[in-house]
């Protein structure tokens, strides 16, 4: 961050503790002071992603939102390990938007296992130019020098980082051909990766000095609590009356937003001197609202539409798994199976309620805020403010838990609007309520899944058919793939439908319910598409091995053949189909499938993989559940979770 808040104050304790650990440092260090000269070389950057001070320091630049995944560690550690850097000499920066870091998103579980071939080819190119210029202070043949913990060596001779800074004259940077075709580290070589590290950021963590979005504070700003309108879209505020809330010490104002975005139509904020009397006064304030059209729409409406889209046989999108033409399957099956799967509306509940603070400086917009996705609200603020996105800069926070949640951004556009309506920094913080009203939830969905038998019992055809709102289609059109006929579909509400296992004809139905998208703004929820998509998927396989007589786990091994297009692909899900059969036979073993069990006690099954196919990761859970015939009480004894992630960092 550039703009400098204010912290939260020190306790009294904390204060005391604090002072007295510096009293030691400042005495341990003046004992063991050091003569070494102040030296003002500048920092070298290889690449965009790190420099390198002269102390030695390497600061790692991370895009990513830290939301309590230790991103940054994992991040930094990457990129340490190519570069041969101290991992006391490394530290991580969060920083704020800025159109030269590309997309700047963290949601998907995508972090790390995109992000891990840009690092590691920064970290081995700013090796490499140490190893160059380490060699010329040497006076050696960089052939005979490697990188070793923040020095380059050469026989008896040695220099570190830190003193080949300081000499100047690095100035070699790399094109983004050069960095492909960068050499990196042998897996064996590797002393970070997959090592137990501290977290760079464990410290800030727990001793609560690390400073999330809802601690920003500026000179001289007010706090606001918004009025939720009555519907999430076409809400028209009429009238505002805030009598009652005159009355509250330290209310100002009651600010009907205007909105060219549209992002948060309908919203009164309420505006105070302190938060707690914002809170109050947004209680008392009445508000004359025209509501939107789907004021009345129901859990049940929703459902209903997504089972009328599911009957319309040309409705939505078909996925390009290769035959898709089930039709003949059917026919000609000896037995078959359906069944329909519904899931509910599911909401974020993130422990930080969501929040903002906004104001004007110098000719720009600064957003403090904690956020998933800066790429994507930056257009929606510069639209709502009437200025161009270069005058919009978002400030990174630490999120208190996002699961999606921040990924919509649309929260940020209220503060903004709020501060430029009264001139002033506006720090808008929703209440748990609040939070609930306008969150963007995951929406409900209805899925009708089939499968053909021949006569020996073989799959010979499946069918899944999800209907549900669609957050891509109504927030990042331009994110969405295309499928058969060049009909565009929602990866984040289908992916998971399109999986492993070999079932002959497949075909992948996702259809957006315009309803649901109309009703509220859809958001995207942790592993978003499978989290429903393959609970369908596994329920029903678990259905079709009973159909058969067929064991859960013989039938799912059968099924994962890893031939053709299910034997994945270079470099990330090579093996597919049977990494998955792997941890699905390892996970049965583990926890002692076919083995003799007490009364009333079972073991149940399931598998799942990545967000996307090309993901590198395969997971099976086994729970062991026992019921109490007398009372009906389930207890769930032991789950035993197997997981292939390909390289853990």
């Amino acid at each position: 961050m550039d703009t400098p808040v204010n912290t939260p104050a020190l306790s009294r304790r904390g204060f005391l503790i604090a002072a007295a650990g510096t009293g030691v440092a400042f005495s341990f260090l003046t004992a063991c002071e050091t003569k070494e000269a102040a030296s003002t070389a500048a920092a070298y950057e290889p690449t965009q992603w790190y420099a390198i001070d002269n102390a030695g320091i390497v600061t790692v630049n991370v895009i990513r939102a830290e939301m309590g995944q230790h991103v940054g560690t994992s991040l930094a550690r990457i990129l340490a390990d190519e570069l041969e850097a101290p991992w006391e000499n490394v530290r991580v920066k969060h920083v704020d938007s800025d159109p030269k870091w590309g997309l700047m998103v963290t949601g998907g579980s995508w972090s790390v296992w995109q992000t891990y071939p840009l690092y590691s080819q920064a970290g081995a190119a700013g090796r490499a130019a140490l190893i160059e210029a380490g060699a010329t202070a040497l006076g050696v043949d960089p052939a005979t020098c490697t990188a070793v913990n923040g020095e380059i060596v050469s026989g008896d001779k040695k220099i570190s980082y830190k003193d080949i800074v300081r000499k100047g004259g690095l100035t070699k940077t790399y094109t983004p051909e050069e960095l492909g075709a960068i050499k990196l580290k042998a897996v064996a070589d590797r002393k970070l990766i997959g090592k137990p590290v501290t977290s760079v950021d464990i410290v800030e963590k727990t001793t609560g000095a690390a400073v999330f979005g809802i601690d920003a504070k500026v000179e001289g700003m007010v706090y606001g609590r918004p009025i939720i309108p009555p519907t999430r879209n076409g809400s028209k505020a009429n009238s505002v009356d805030d009598s009652a809330a005159k009355s509250v010490k330290g209310y100002l104002q009651s600010v009907i937003l205007e909105d060219a975005s549209n992002t948060v139509p309908g919203w009164v904020m309420v505006i105070a001197e302190t938060y707690p009397a914002a809170k109050k006064a947004a209680d008392l304030v009445k508000v004359d609202w025209t509501p939107g059209p789907t004021a009345n729409v129901s859990e049940k409406d929703l459902q209903d539409h997504s089972t009328k889209l599911i009957a319309k046989a040309d409705a939505g999108s078909v996925l390009p798994t290769g035959n898709t033409d089930t039709s003949a399957a059917f026919r000609s099956a000896a037995s078959s199976i359906e069944a329909t799967y519904t899931t509910a509306t599911a909401l974020h509940f993130q422990m930080e309620p969501v929040n903002a603070l906004a104001f004007q400086k110098d000719g720009k917009w600064e957003i403090h805020t904690g956020n998933q996705w800066q790429s994507l609200v930056l257009p929606w603020l510069a639209k709502a403010l009437a200025v161009p996105e270069t005058d919009v800069v978002m400030r990174t926070y630490r999120l208190g838990g996002g699961f999606g949640r921040r990924l919509n951004g649309d929260y940020a556009v209220g503060a903004a609007l709020a501060a430029k309506a009264i001139g002033k920094p506006v720090k808008m913080i929703l209440t748990r309520e609040d939070d609930t009203k306008f969150d963007s939830v995951r929406s409900p969905s209805v899925q009708k899944m089939r499968m053909a038998f021949d006569k020996a019992g073989a799959v010979v055809g499946m069918e899944q058919h999800v209907a549900c709102g669609w957050p891509t289609e109504v927030m990042a059109p331009f994110f969405m793939p295309k499928g058969e006929k060049d009909v565009p579909f929602d990866p984040f509400a289908i992916s998971g439908a399109n999986h492993w296992y070999a079932v002959g004809a497949h075909k992948v139905r996702a259809i957006s319910n315009d309803l649901a998208n109309q009703t509220f703004r859809p958001g995207w929820l942790r592993s978003v598409g499978p989290g429903f998509t393959n609970w369908a998927l596994e329920s029903f396989i678990d259905e079709a091995a009973h159909k058969l007589k067929m064991d859960p786990v013989e039938f799912r091994v059968k099924l994962l053949t890893g031939e053709g297009a299910n034997a994945g692909s270079a470099p990330n899900a090579v093996g597919g189909a049977l990494r998955q059969a792997n941890v699905v036979k390892l996970a049965a073993q583990k926890a002692g499938w076919g083995g003799q069990l007490p009364d009333g006690t079972g073991l149940g099954l399931a598998t799942s993989f990545g967000q996307e196919r090309d993901m590198p990761t395969w997971v099976a859970c086994v729970a062991r559940v026992n019921v109490d015939r007398g009372t009906g009480n389930v207890k769930v004894e032991k789950l035993t979770l197997v997981a292939d992630a390909g390289t853990i960092i």
